[in-house]
C-alpha cells in the first residue's frame, strides 16, 4: 500500500523563502524482498567524490530518511550518503502483514541496500530505531560496517521512554493544513532540541501525507505500533548483541533523553566495542542531527577520528 507524500510545493509553495531544499540529492527505489513478497523501498542518496566511502543513515521508528537531509549534505563532501525509508515509513510501501515490521526483516532488507550500493563496506548512522537495527547488524559475523554511530538508543531500552513512544505511535492523527502538522510534531518531538523554523517546517514536510478525505495525516503505517500493543512497556535488554559489536561505535546522547539512560550510556564505553560517548545538552530523545555540534561529531568520527 501507498499512500501520496506532499511535496513542498504542494503545501508551501514553489517559491517559499523558508524551506529547505538540499542539494545533489536524488530520489531512487529498491524492490525488497519480505517473507510476504517484495516491496519497494525508497531511498535518497548524495552522490558524493567518486569512489567516497557510503554512509548509511536510518531513521526513528515513526520517521523517514529525509530527517537527515541537513546532515547528508554536509558529508556529501566527503562521503556518498544514502538515506532510505524503512518499509511503511516516507515513500516506501507499507507491509501487507504487519508481523513483518520485526528487527529481522529491517536487517535483511538493508542487507539487500547494501548489496545494491554494490560496497563492500559501509559507515552508519542510526538515530533510535535505525541505531538499533546498526547494532543488530554489526553484532552479525563479517558484518559490513565499518564504523556505527548509535543517536540516543543502546542496548537497554528504558520502559520511561518506550511507554512514552506507546502512548502516540499508530494513533494516526489527521489535521487540516501543515501548520497543525507542524505543531503536533513539535510537540511530541520536542526532545528533538531547539531547531529553527526552517528546519521544523522541513521535517513536518517530510512527515506528512495526503489522506482520501483530503486532511494531512503522518507519512507511516499506523501498524507499525502492533508490536507496542503485544505487551504493557518493559525494559528492554538487548546487551547480548552489543557485547558482539567490534567496531568503532560512537554513542550521541540527549542529555535529558529518556530512552537512553546516562547509566547506560556510560556502560556503553565499558563494554562490547567500549564506544565513545558525547551528549548534548538541552535535548532530550533524539538529537535531530542538525545542529553545527552535533554534525561535526558525526562527521569527525565518520572521518576516523574520535567524534
Amino acid at each position: 500500500m501507498t499512500l501520496p507524500l506532499l511535496r513542498v510545493r504542494d503545501m508551501v509553495g514553489a517559491d517559499h523563502p523558508k524551506v529547505f531544499r538540499p542539494m545533489a540529492m536524488s530520489m531512487r527505489n529498491l524492490l525488497a524482498e519480505t517473507p510476504h513478497g517484495f516491496y519497494r523501498m525508497a531511498y535518497a542518496e548524495w552522490a558524493g567524490p567518486a569512489g567516497a566511502p557510503t554512509v548509511v543513515c536510518v531513521h526513528g521508528l515513526t520517521r523517514n530518511g529525509r530527517d537527515f537531509d541537513v546532515l547528508a549534505e554536509a558529508l556529501s563532501s566527503d562521503f556518498r550518503v544514502v538515506c532510505p525509508d524503512m518499509l511503511g515509513r516516507g515513500k516506501s510501501e507499507w507491509l501487507e502483514h504487519s508481523e513483518d515490521y520485526d528487527y529481522a526483516i529491517y536487517v535483511g532488507v538493508l542487507a539487500q541496500l547494501i548489496a545494491r550500493l554494490d560496497v563492500p563496506e559501509v559507515l552508519w548512522v542510526g538515530t533510535s530505531t535505525g541505531g538499533l537495527i546498526g547494532m543488530f547488524t554489526a553484532a552479525l559475523p563479517h558484518a559490513p560496517i565499518k564504523r556505527l554511530v548509535m543517536n540516543d538508543i543502546g542496548p537497554l531500552l528504558a520502559k520511561a521512554g518506550l511507554a512514552r513512544i506507546a502512548a502516540y505511535v499508530g494513533l494516526d492523527p489527521s489535521f487540516p493544513d501543515l501548520a497543525a502538522l507542524e505543531a503536533y510534531q513539535r510537540e511530541i518531538a520536542a526532545g528533538f532540541g531547539p531547531l529553527t523554523d526552517v528546519q521544523w517546517r522541513h521535517l513536518a514536510t517530510h512527515a506528512a501525507r495526503r489522506k482520501a478525505d483530503g486532511s494531512l495525516g503522518l507519512a507511516y503505517d499506523p501498524r507499525i505500533a502492533d508490536a507496542f500493543k503485544v505487551a504493557p512497556p518493559a525494559d528492554l535488554d538487548f546487551w547480548s548483541h552489543w557485547d558482539r559489536v567490534a567496531c568503532p561505535t560512537l554513542v550521541l546522547r540527549g542529555a535529558n533523553s529518556d530512552l537512553l539512560q546516562r547509566p547506560d550510556a556510560l556502560a556503553m564505553t565499558r563494554r562490547g566495542p567500549r564506544a565513545r560517548l558525547i551528549e548534548f545538552r538541552g535535548v532530550g530523545h533524539a538529537p535531530a542531527l542538525m545542529a553545527p555540534d552535533q554534525i561535526a561529531a558525526v562527521r569527525g568520527f565518520l572521518l576516523g577520528g574520535a567524534g
